[in-house]
């Protein structure tokens, strides 16, 4: 695939749209109106895969599913695929609220092409369906599917001449921010229910996830109600069918499967002012009570908010952040 996909593509607005066709608001993230058209605001950006001069990473966009629209973005660390072993493989998902964002963006590409430099794995950063064409859980289908597709590899003969030259399946980490942690939570439940033959996960790392609940925890109930009402504004419009806020989908600790996760290490990374912070530390209390016989811990990013490593990847605590995430994949 020489661009990204033309679902990724939104239309620009028509000069005489007013407010009043406007159907629903969730800015900063989009509107929609009264003629079924959808107006993402942000998350709409897409730079080119390259071959990057500085880290020597190269990347390429992939189908995995034409008829569902799935696709991806693979990187490798050229310096690294000289050796004569193969590389750990980090399957990432984007966040964006189930709703914009891509892993086409220049965030996305610019962190997985320093993932891929740093800890010497290839990086698959999946592109599933979002809502709300395509409400949930269809973006956890995809992403079951994508991980799938990164299975087939496993002897050498799949789709993707990448993978099967230099990814280890042995050796497979899951990752992702915000929406995308919440996939990637759920993606090693179902490996641990379900299994994924010829695929081993080693460990997961959850950004700033994208969980929630109907009871307020921790400093939630100090929070202004604005805030609040946006989070369950937002699950109830790209999940329009959800039975609430204790979904398993969005709540972890009402998922009777969550003692199964499937892997043996998970790092919960939370920032400080961010409103989801108390969610990760929760989650680490429900993961260790659930019957998981594995170990999780929590680092804490102080006086940062929702995803700042993606909008400031320069500053100190971002490059604090990459060096834990780094250490979490090569376990030092």
């Amino acid at each position: 695939m020489s661009s990204p996909p033309s679902s990724l593509i939104t239309p620009a607005m028509d000069p005489t749209s007013t407010e009043e066709e406007l159907v629903l608001d969730i800015s900063p993230f989009l509107k929609t109106y009264k003629d079924g058209r959808i107006h993402r605001l942000m998350g709409c950006d897409v730079v080119p895969p390259s071959l990057d001069p500085t880290t020597n990473v190269e990347s390429k966009d992939i189908v995995i599913s034409e008829t569902e629209d799935i696709s991806a973005r693979i990187f490798i660390p050229k310096s690294k695929t000289q050796q004569n072993h193969k590389l750990p493989v980090l399957v990432y998902f984007h966040g964006g609220g189930f709703c914009i964002e891509t892993p086409f963006s220049p965030h996305y590409h610019n962190f997985l092409n320093a993932v891929a430099s740093e800890a010497g794995v290839v990086g698959v950063s999946v592109h599933y369906r979002r809502a709300p064409e395509h409400p949930l859980p269809v973006a956890h289908e995809d992403s079951w599917a994508s991980l799938k597709w990164v299975a087939s590899h496993t002897y050498g003969n799949g789709p993707e001449e990448w993978l099967n030259r230099y990814a280890d399946l042995d050796r497979v980490f899951l990752a992702g921010d915000s929406a995308g942690a919440n996939i990637a939570h759920h993606m090693g439940v179902r490996v641990g229910t379900q299994g994924v033959p010829g695929l081993k996960v080693e460990g997961i790392a959850l950004v700033h996830s994208f969980f929630w609940g109907e009871e307020r925890i921790g400093s939630e109930a100090s929070k202004g109600n604005g805030s609040l009402a946006l989070v369950e504004k937002m699950w109830k419009f790209v999940c329009p069918t959800t039975i609430g806020l204790d979904d398993p989908l969005i709540n972890p600790e009402k998922d009777p499967n969550l003692g199964k996760m499937g892997c043996q290490r998970v790092v919960v990374f939370v920032a400080e002012n961010d409103l989801l912070a108390d969610r990760g530390w929760y989650y680490k209390e429900c993961l260790e009570k659930s019957g998981w016989g594995g170990v999780v811990e929590v680092v804490e990013a102080k006086g940062e908010g929702h995803v700042f490593h993606l909008f400031n990847p320069k500053s100190e605590n971002a490059l604090s952040f990459l060096s834990r995430f780094i250490s979490f994949i090569n376990h030092t």
